[in-house]
């Protein structure tokens, strides 16, 4: 009997391939490392078969260490990593090592997009600003860099798209990832054929397009003695990470909303219609469920500047860390208590590796501002936090100005803390919900986008099954006031030292 649903999250750092009941509960997951080459000062590169290996090995150590059989697997689904450009011949083999989301060697490529489309047109197709971070630039640069690559390239893929080919001998890839590649019209959910031509790519090199829920074909038999798995499983596409988690957080709906707070942050809701912000302070993906769009803000340093405090500041707490047995972090949080809200005048601008959203300023620097003597060790500690919540709050701004937020999901390592998800709670002035699982959420919606393209799920409402919320954080009406005024300091603080940055 079909019981289990497979789903693969091609990260960053690697492969977790985990399993998920058909009830919605997580019955086991296992992560296969990978590394990442980082040279030439901002390339990043990653070996596809490394990949392929990756889901091979967590597979078949799942399956062992779960004791599920191979015949209980209903589906297979996918969330991956984005913003990639892996090319590959007419068999599927990797012409070059891939070039993942983080490689920013594209910057004259993007340069000469911008000459053609002005950031405003092709904003307002594809839903972001052309960067070198994504997929079509990338492509730009291997066309002039390495023309026999190009000319032999049957499909340019993302990672899951490539192992999707790997299991079932199909060349696809869906509408968030399609997305990611920077030249899908988001309206039309087809490839733009002006920023095709402008860039000078063949769109027959670019993989179909179907949505996330698409059955792309079943596992070969080559493919099942590899992984473990029987054939004839069918696999679905799934989608981007960065997407399938706001299925996971049951962000399935006109504003349903969730933050993740990790190394980086975002925040994302769902809308009927994308949010095309004048100031291009935020960025839309088309979403995982059929009509909606998923509008998002993305910071770069959120979870990271906690971590950097830790280990630049933090020496005493990590001592006592360890002679307890205890997260550094336990320590902090107590401390952080000590000091109120507004960390008594001391304000943190938390731009430690440049920003994002909502300033999109690539030479934008972090600093501590109202330091005064009376200030505390909490006081620093807690502006830390603040400030990296009040940055995610003007982009939760942006998001409101068409769409009522008045809840949030958070998830990842941030949200742990209790002292963090109620200066969320305040910041943000919304009720904050707390799941059960936190690092899960874009397994879970690679599972469910699973489960509804094999049928097993009549819509995507089924996510209120996997998700449990075990603590609710309700925003403090003062501290929600005084945050509201906090904030509009914060901002001016920011563009009072804007042009300052550069010369830093």
């Amino acid at each position: 009997m079909k019981k289990y649903i497979l789903a693969h999250d091609l990260g960053t750092s690697g492969d977790k391939a985990t399993f998920f009941s058909l009830d919605g509960r997580l019955a086991g997951s296992h992560v296969y490392a990978y590394d990442t080459a980082y040279f030439n000062g901002n390339w990043a590169e990653q070996d596809a078969d490394d990949w392929w290996r990756a889901v091979q090995v967590s597979t078949k150590e799942l399956l062992k260490e779960t004791g599920i059989s191979p015949d209980e697997v209903a589906v297979i689904s996918f969330s991956g990593q984005m913003m990639g450009c892996l090319c590959v011949d007419r068999q599927g083999n990797p012409l070059h090592k891939a070039i993942i989301w983080a490689d920013q060697r594209a910057q004259k490529q993007a340069e000469l997009l911008q000459s053609k489309i002005s950031q405003w047109d092709f904003y307002n197709i594809v839903g972001h600003r052309n960067t070198a971070s994504y997929g079509i630039q990338k492509f730009m640069w291997m066309k002039e860099n390495e023309p026999e690559v190009y000319e032999n390239t049957y499909k340019m893929l993302n990672a899951k798209d490539y192992i999707v080919y790997r299991l079932t001998g199909k060349f696809y890839t869906e509408y968030s990832d399609g997305n990611s590649c920077g030249c899908l019209d988001i309206k039309k959910r087809q490839w733009s054929e002006q920023i095709l031509e402008a860039a000078g790519i063949d769109e027959g090199r670019l993989p179909e397009l179907r949505p996330s829920t698409f059955v792309a074909g079943t596992v070969t038999p080559e493919a099942g003695e590899l992984t473990g798995l029987v054939p004839g499983i069918p696999v679905v596409l799934g989608g981007g990470d960065g997407v399938t988690a706001n299925v996971g957080t049951g962000s399935v709906a006109p504003g349903k909303t969730y933050c993740s707070m990790g190394t980086s942050a975002w925040i994302t809701t769902t809308s009927e219609q994308p949010i095309f912000d004048e100031k291009m302070r935020i960025v839309n993906w088309v979403h995982i469920v059929p009509g909606y769009y998923a509008p998002n803000g993305t910071m770069q340093s959120a979870g990271g500047a906690y971590s950097w405090l830790k280990e630049t500041i933090c020496k005493m707490e990590q001592y006592d860390a360890r002679i307890h047995g205890k997260s550094p972090y336990d320590y902090m949080n107590e401390e952080i208590a000590k000091s109120p809200a507004g960390a008594n005048g001391v304000l943190f601008l938390p731009y430690l590796m440049g920003e994002r959203a909502p300033r999109w300023n690539p030479d934008a620097k972090g600093a501590f501002l109202g330091l005064k003597a009376e200030n505390t060790r909490a006081d620093i500690l807690r502006s830390v936090l603040e400030g990296v919540t009040m940055n995610l709050s003007l982009c939760l701004d942006v998001l409101r100005t068409q769409v009522a937020i008045d809840e949030m999901v958070v998830i990842g390592g941030g949200a742990k803390g209790r002292v963090w998800r109620q200066i969320m709670a305040d910041v943000y002035n919304t009720r904050i919900l707390v799941p059960s699982v936190l690092e899960e959420a874009s397994s879970m919606g690679g599972a469910i986008t699973g489960g509804v393209g094999a049928g097993l799920y009549k819509d995507f409402s089924v996510s209120e099954k996997f998700l449990e919320i075990q603590g609710i954080h309700e925003p403090d009406p003062k501290a929600a006031g005084d945050y509201q005024e906090r904030k509009e300091v914060f901002d001016a603080c920011y563009f009072a030292l804007e042009g300052v940055f550069g010369k830093l």
